[in-house]
């Protein structure tokens, strides 16, 4: 009996250490991570390799734990929470960084913190900060929402389109590739294959729309998911999913405007020359 319960015991302990062996890293440790930069990063083109300028470009710490910026270029950079857009968001900045040197940081909260060197504002990164224990995020099965926002446009006028990709659990999104067409009646207002978006923004013009259209006839915009990624390398995320708008445009708005200019310019002049039209 007692040989049977040790060889038992062996069994459940050799069934525990297969499972803890093929667990994914789904719960890894976060509790420290080091970002370095790339290697002649101080020049345009690091931005559109699948490594990024800094090294990784998209890192996980948890809540406490401690980000390592290390500068292994030859120039001097530095590593401000922000974006070249918007500039510094003022969580950290680590001020120039030379060559040879690094700088800590120490996050407090749970959020996406976008970085990025302010003396060569192409090179940007992603830092996720997570809870400690929470499960890796996924960003290539993160659910990806397209916003699609339309300006107004009269007959034989262009439209703008304005996408903003964004994803539910607020992950930065970046190198977005798509196709974006747009019909109306049939007719084929736009239509831009392979498009590659630096940022989670992009803006598109039609051309003119139909001049025989009327208020009840709509705008198809069609906008289909291509992958995350830059031009020419392995393309990963919801690869083909495709959102749509319907779009019906405010015909007439231009012309409505002209007619009350006229109108009011008409009792202006009425008005000054006291002249009371009979009818």
């Amino acid at each position: 009996m007692k040989t049977k319960a040790i060889s038992s015991f062996f069994v459940l302990f050799a069934i525990v250490a297969g499972l803890v062996a093929i667990t994914p890293a789904a719960f890894a440790d976060h509790t420290e991570v080091t970002i370095s930069t790339a290697t002649g990063s101080n020049s345009p083109g690091c931005e559109t390799t699948a490594d990024g300028c800094f090294i990784p470009k998209e890192a996980t710490v948890d809540v406490g734990g401690k980000v390592i910026f290390s500068n292994k270029d030859t120039a001097a950079h530095t590593f401000t929470a922000g974006n070249a857009t918007e500039g510094p968001s003022g969580v950290f900045d680590s001020g120039l960084v030379v060559a040879g040197s690094s700088y800590e940081w120490t996050p407090t909260t749970a959020a996406n913190v976008p970085f990025f060197c302010m003396v060569h504002p192409w090179m940007a990164g992603l830092i996720v900060v997570q809870e400690a224990g929470a499960e890796n995020p996924s960003p290539s099965d993160d659910e990806l929402m397209v916003d699609i926002a339309t300006g107004n446009a009269d007959k034989g006028e262009k439209m703008k389109i304005d996408l903003t990709f964004t994803t539910m659990s607020g992950a930065s999104v970046q190198h977005v590739n798509y196709d974006i067409k747009a019909t109306q009646n049939g007719e084929v207002v736009l239509n831009e294959m392979g498009v590659h978006a630096m940022t989670n923004t992009n803006s598109h013009m039609t051309s003119a729309l139909s001049a025989a259209a009327t208020a009840t006839d709509p705008i198809n915009v069609e906008v289909t998911f291509k992958g995350y990624g830059v031009p020419g390398s392995e393309m990963t995320g919801p690869v083909g999913k495709v959102t749509t708008k319907q779009v019906v445009p405010e015909f007439g708005t231009i012309a409505m405007m002209i007619l009350a200019v006229s109108i009011i310019s008409i009792v202006a002049v009425t008005a000054k020359s006291k002249v009371i039209p009979r009818f």
